[in-house]
């Protein structure tokens, strides 16, 4: 007897041909979650807690999920791709797609003219490690870096968020820092884009080293003030384009010194 629940006019039961159904559902459009799991290091208890986070994820969004591995580390043949275990007759595990970004090495050229944006970072990733103790040689990697960002005609967000990337992995000292936020003020003004990431940062820190310049100067026009009176103008501009180094060294001065000129006096006391 045919069930109840079979469809009549013409078209064909779901139920007895279950393939339609899973035809129907293989094309019908569902979320997934993507977990992508980037190691930088070689860790013998990686696969599992891949597996781990794989069905924490699918227990508590009763969704399926990939899980995918970025193996950022220096170990060339480490390669996991899976876990499991068997256990009377039941088999339990997960296998796994990797990517070992060490196999990129001699494509560094090709991933740098390749528009995808995961071909930059890696290509990031890759000369931070090549670049590792050369400071100089990480600066003209990441300018060139900065550059591929605006010569892309990226978004702005886009730009920022690679960047931020990019930053993260290749520090630099100080001094080139700020060389390479320079040459990236120049380059703004040239695609008419705001920049952030280190221009941001350096322009906080420079703001907070000019509060700072001005509170020290500050400081020393009021000692010397009150120990010589009325300071000259010519002292005055000195004060004001000094550095907090020489500024702390000559409030202290302040405190034995005879005169102004004293205070100045660079031979030591």
């Amino acid at each position: 007897m045919p069930s109840s629940r079979m469809k009549k006019s013409g078209r064909i039961s779901e139920h007895r041909h279950p393939q339609l159904r899973r035809h129907r559902l293989a094309h019908r459009e569902q979320r997934v979650h993507i977990h992508v799991e980037v190691q930088g290091q070689h860790d013998a208890d990686f696969p599992e807690r891949l597996f781990t986070y794989n069905y924490r994820l699918y227990d508590r969004y009763r969704r399926p999920v990939a899980s995918l591995a970025v193996l950022a580390d220096e170990r060339e043949n480490w390669k996991p791709n899976g876990f499991g275990y068997p256990l009377f007759g039941c088999e339990v595990g997960i296998r796994f797609p990797v990517v070992k970004l060490l196999d990129y090495a001699n494509q560094t050229e090709s991933l740098l003219e390749d528009p995808n944006p995961f071909a930059l970072v890696t290509a990031a990733h890759l000369l931070t490690r090549r670049t590792k103790g050369d400071p100089e040689q990480r600066y003209a990697a990441k300018w060139r870096l900065a550059k591929l960002l605006y010569e892309r005609n990226w978004d702005k967000q886009r730009i920022i968020d690679l960047f931020g990337v990019i930053d993260w992995l290749m520090r630099l000292p100080t001094d080139l820092e700020q060389r390479l936020l320079q040459e990236v003020y120049t380059l703004e003004r040239k695609v008419i884009m705001p920049y952030v990431t280190s221009a941001e940062r350096f322009g906080v820190e420079k703001g907070r080293q000019e509060g700072r310049q001005e509170g020290e100067a500050a400081l020393v026009k009021r000692l010397l003030a009150r120990r010589f009176g009325t300071l000259p103008d010519a002292v005055q501009v000195r004060l004001n384009t000094a550095t907090i180094d020489q500024l702390e060294e000559w409030a202290i001065k302040v405190l034995d010194a005879e005169s102004v000129d004293e205070v100045f006096d660079q031979r030591p006391q």
